[in-house]
């Protein structure tokens, strides 16, 4: 092979780059996703545009589409992952950066936009009343594939991914980490709707696995939600849900929503003060009608007084 020989391959390839965004709010106990709507019959997608020369840089881009999409303008951002299925635009090449983007509260949004609960995209991450029913048909199905590998060496590890995927064993535990694993196993199988997109399986959709999305996009969700259940343990990207107030439970149920388990009320508390994260307001809260609750704010501060510090989320009880 030549030196040119590489060069003329890509000249004959056609590549775009698109830029996704996940937007994430919290809703009470409801974690949200923003999703810009259904186009006719196919499913909702996450707001989205390509890459354009008057775009200064993909963020300004990114935030630009959002905008023009939903009407709602974006505050905290990270990238989150590039992706490049092939299934996505045929033999066209397509190149697709995501972003995690966090706002406070649900903004006024376009008529075409919705407010979506990220578990009706993934019902079975959602262990706050316990396990679901779903993992019982979800892991049926997984153990069914797992018997069509011809090789018994492949049986077996098939058999092992699940296991630890969904924690069905005291040497596996679930781990509310793990959303993106547990998304590519059913795809693998078949056993979602998006796998029809890619041509060597034909999907045959088991119940519990969740509402689908355009493209590939619910594995750009799958992405967003296994990053920040992990980054709110290790930085505090929680309060950047939070409204400028807020009490202890309040911040509780936000970590419960985005986490997907119940976490020790006490616990919680003690490691949330005892890391200095926040500071009483002087204000009462009287929402609920009850004993008033004290109100906090964030310290941003924190973050200079002491490296990674989170919301310390395992220490979590799934009672």
């Amino acid at each position: 092979m030549t030196a040119a020989e590489p060069r003329d391959r890509m000249a004959g390839q056609s590549v775009a780059v698109g830029l996704n965004a996940v937007v994430v709010a919290v809703d009470e106990t409801t974690p949200r996703v923003l999703l810009a709507g259904p186009d006719g019959a196919r499913p909702s997608a996450l707001p989205s545009g390509p890459l354009e020369a008057e775009h200064r840089t993909m963020e300004t881009g990114l935030r630009s589409w959002v905008e023009r999409q939903t009407g709602q303008p974006l505050g905290y951002v990270e990238q989150l992952y590039t992706f490049g299925d092939k299934a996505r635009a045929g033999s066209r090449r397509f190149i697709s950066i995501a972003y995690l983007a966090l706002v406070r509260g649900l903004g006024e949004r376009r008529q075409a936009s919705l407010w979506a609960d990220w578990y009706a995209h993934f019902p079975y991450e959602d262990w706050r009343c316990g396990r679901p029913p779903a993992i019982e048909t979800i892991v049926e199905g997984l153990k069914a594939w797992s018997q069509t590998a011809n090789a018994h060496t492949l049986r077996r590890a098939r058999l092992a991914r699940i296991a630890m995927a969904f924690g069905l064993d005291e040497s596996h535990a679930w781990n509310e980490e793990r959303v993106l694993e547990r998304y590519e196993l059913l795809y693998e199988a078949g056993l979602v709707a998006e796998a029809g997109l890619d041509a060597r399986t034909g999907p045959s959709t088991v119940p519990g696995t969740g509402q689908p999305l355009a493209l590939d996009h619910r594995r750009m969700l799958a992405t967003a939600i296994g990053r920040l259940r992990a980054k709110i343990k290790y930085r505090p990207v929680l309060f950047e849900l939070m409204p400028d107030q807020f009490t202890l439970f309040d911040l509780q149920r936000t970590a419960e929503a985005l986490s997907g388990v119940r976490l020790h009320k006490p616990n919680f508390r003690r490691l949330i003060e005892a890391q200095g994260l926040v500071e009483e307001t002087g204000n009462l809260s009287t929402r609920t009608g009850g004993r008033p609750a004290k109100l906090f704010r964030y310290r941003p501060e924190v973050t200079f007084e002491r490296p990674l510090p989170g919301a310390r989320l395992p220490l979590q009880s799934k009672g």
